[in-house]
């Protein structure tokens, strides 16, 4: 007989560590006038700005909601992460004026036996805030509305979150902290371990409830799975258990916290072991196990989705498991193996998922932190929603005709709003249709703009990264088979404009969009002032963003959209390849203007970019690719790379900050920073409103600010 779990409906959560106000932007822009020069004081004072905004903020403000607490940490410890080369500097400088900070142990009421950063040191910092971001994601966890699936999603997405947050905090920047209890590995690997556990807890609870109303519960790969999760939340917790009782310090800590943890860990461990030995026999041979493996990360929500936002909502999490899955160790070591021995095999690379900032930075109208004129960075405050202006200035006139600009794919207009809309009516109801009708006019409007020609490259690039993010959102709506009038997606042949496919597979539309996406980066290179080292940069950010999209195209939709041969495996890997040897070429013919051109081409690997040339020839030549390409300028191109293709700072102050920017942008987005969490956030480009999907822009009339999901959010929960 099965056991009962104890308390089912109670999840712990933890609070926020409290530290002592410390000006930062006077001393640290004396600093760098000082250090440096007026000049690059003038550059950066805006991110120093954001930083003492945000950390004031931070402190100070008692007003935040969890999700805008969220928000605020997070462009914090952006800011952190740029000016950390100041604090190492200012450490040796016996003339630098001091920087303190001083934080508070969590799990202690009262502002006592507060531990001081030793001079200028920005480790505990750094520490803190991760920690701090890791206890809000736990709150805000712990604060959604559990009785619902969407609810349930969202409070397993926050608690991964805090998870991810806390395994940061263990394995990096807790290591070389004398700080506070809550700050040791201890203590952070077995925050690690809880709130993996209560994840993984609700994802089993999702299953449970899948199978309890599916006639194929019963299956052993069913039985197979539910037997597993159940073995895996056992060890968790045993794990954060354990962790905690092996220090009595530490469970002297959470015992004057909350007496009560304990206990409720120790009931968790019994019944998930319990539970877990009883269901042993169900767990399958390995030759018998399912093929496919999902990602831990993304939780499943119920079979029969309650409403059509949270239908949608399971189309966020396909989203971010697609576009992480490239390169996620932690989520998917196994499948993550399998792609690089396949694509080692055909001698491919495996492009970062976390590109270096220069794109972005200086073209896309949704990141807060911009590049200007003259190299100023910029910061915009942490709580406004985008758009944010943009400087189109690196861009020249004249394009580098040794450059291959891939065409773009043409499409027939479509109108998606009304079959959406009315298939949505059809299966559910029309109050339903309504609630998510500002997704479907928003992704028509994208549909639209997105084939314009005479918009500028950044906006076009934009809009089209928007429009595949709305259509991943969709997809869980398709095929829409019970539709009396179905969407029909035609796409034309990039390089043979007379052929086309007509399909009402979403995977057209996706694998389409995804080509545009990485044709469209070979554009904007194709449009950069090389002369600069700026524009170098970002011409090469450019085609690694390219060989991004192309990488998705071919990992994910290629074979499922069964189209035109341009999104064929064998084409998308020839752009690949073609796109790799014009980085490599770059990188080889213009040096960066302050390093010696001998000494920075010998560092550079020695694999010549004219293999890479003559291998894309020798692809583009072979079977129905040669004969499709033959009325495109590839095949002249690479003719004419084959032939003639013989291959031909201290840094300032900004580049320093960038790479603290890139830093922070690798850390958040490893499965701390998820689309579902995004739905919290003041500065998100959608919310949830009453239960209704709304846009979430400047200057729209349905923009939404504060706290509109699931649960209150409003108050700091500690262990409810």
């Amino acid at each position: 007989m099965s056991n009962v779990n104890p308390n089912p409906e109670r999840v712990l959560a933890i609070p926020v560590k409290k530290s002592d106000p410390v000006g930062l932007y006077r001393p640290l822009r004396k600093f760098v006038a000082t250090k440096y020069s007026e000049s690059d004081a003038q550059k950066v004072e805006s991110i120093l700005e954001t930083l003492n905004n945000c950390r004031r903020d931070m402190v100070e403000r008692g007003d935040l909601s969890l999700p805008m607490q969220r928000d605020c940490l997070v462009h914090y410890f952006k800011c952190l992460c740029m000016v950390e080369p100041l604090f190492t500097a200012i450490s040796s400088d016996a003339d630098a004026d001091p920087i303190i900070f001083v934080w508070y142990d969590a799990f202690s009421s009262e502002r006592e036996n507060g531990v001081s950063s030793q001079r200028n040191s920005i480790q505990l910092e750094k520490a803190a805030v991760i920690f701090n971001l890791g206890a809000i994601c736990s709150q805000i966890g712990a604060s959604c509305d559990r009785t619902t699936a969407l609810g349930r999603h969202l409070a397993m997405d926050a608690f991964n979150a805090a998870a991810n947050f806390f395994y940061k905090l263990w394995k990096v920047f807790a290591k070389d902290v004398s700080a506070t209890l809550d700050l040791t590995l201890l203590f952070a690997e077995s925050l690690h371990r809880l709130f993996s556990a209560q994840a993984s807890e609700l994802n089993l609870q999702q299953r449970l409830h899948h199978n309890n109303t599916n006639e194929d519960a019963s299956s052993a790969q069913q039985q197979h799975q539910c037997a597993v999760g159940f073995e895996s939340v056992s060890k968790l917790y045993r794990m954060a258990f354990d962790l905690i009782l092996s220090d009595s310090a530490a469970t002297k800590l959470v015992g004057s916290f909350d007496e009560s943890w304990i206990t409720h860990l120790s009931r968790k461990v019994k019944f998930f072991e319990g539970e877990a030995r009883q269901r042993q026999s169900s767990i399958l041979p390995n030759s018998k196990r399912p093929k496919t493996l999902s990602l831990v990360q993304s939780c499943r929500l119920d079979h029969d989705a309650e409403s059509v936002t949270e239908k949608l909502v399971r189309g966020i999490c396909c989203m971010i498991s697609l576009l992480q899955s490239c390169l996620d160790h932690d989520v998917n070591p196994v499948l993550e193996k399998n792609t690089r021995k396949f694509c080692k095999s055909r001698d491919m690379s495996i492009p970062k998922h976390h590109r270096i900032p220069y794109l972005d930075l200086l073209l896309s109208e949704y990141s807060s932190f911009k590049i200007i004129d003259n190299g100023k960075l910029v910061s915009s405050p942490w709580n406004m929603p985008p758009p944010y202006p943009i400087n189109l200035a690196i861009l020249s006139a004249s394009s580098f005709s040794d450059m291959l600009a891939i065409p773009l794919k043409k499409s027939e207009p479509l109108d998606l709003y009304h079959p959406l809309h009315s298939y949505v009516a059809l299966e559910y109801s029309e109050s339903e249709a309504k609630r998510v009708e500002g997704l479907f006019q928003m992704l028509h409007k994208l549909r639209s703009e997105m084939q314009r020609d005479d918009l500028s490259l950044p906006i076009r690039r934009d809009c089209l990264i928007r429009y595949f993010k709305c259509l991943c959102m969709v997809e869980p709506l398709f095929p829409m088979t019970n539709s009396p009038s179905p969407p029909i997606f035609v796409w034309y042949n990039a390089f043979n404009p007379q052929e086309n496919s007509s399909q009402h597979n979403i995977h057209l539309e996706k694998a389409s969009v995804l080509f545009n996406l990485g044709a469209l980066c070979t554009h904007i290179t194709l449009s950069c002032d090389l002369t600069t080292d700026q524009g170098l940069h970002l011409a090469v950010d450019t085609l690694n963003d390219a060989s991004y999209w192309f990488f998705i195209l071919w990992k994910h939709e290629a074979e499922k959209a069964s189209a035109t041969i341009d999104l064929s495996v064998n084409c998308v890997e020839l752009l690949r390849e073609i796109i790799t040897a014009q980085i490599d070429e770059l990188k080889w013919n213009y040096p960066p203007s302050h390093c010696n051109s001998h000494s920075y081409r010998s560092s550079l690997p020695a694999y010549p970019v004219a293999q890479h040339y003559r291998k894309a020839y020798d692809m583009s030549t072979f079977g129905p690719l040669a004969e499709n390409l033959v009325q495109s300028s590839i095949p002249q191109f690479l003719e004419s790379k084959k032939k003639t293709c013989l291959v031909k700072t201290g840094s300032s102050v900004t580049e320093q900050f960038l790479l603290g920017y890139c830093e922070a942008q690798s850390l958040l987005q490893e499965g701390c920073q998820t689309s579902c969490l995004d739905l919290f956030s003041v500065v998100g480009s959608f919310k949830i409103k009453d239960g209704n999907l709304v846009a979430n822009l400047r200057g729209s009339n349905v923009a939404i600010v504060g706290d509109e999901v699931p649960g209150d959010h409003t108050t700091t929960v500690t262990s409810p």
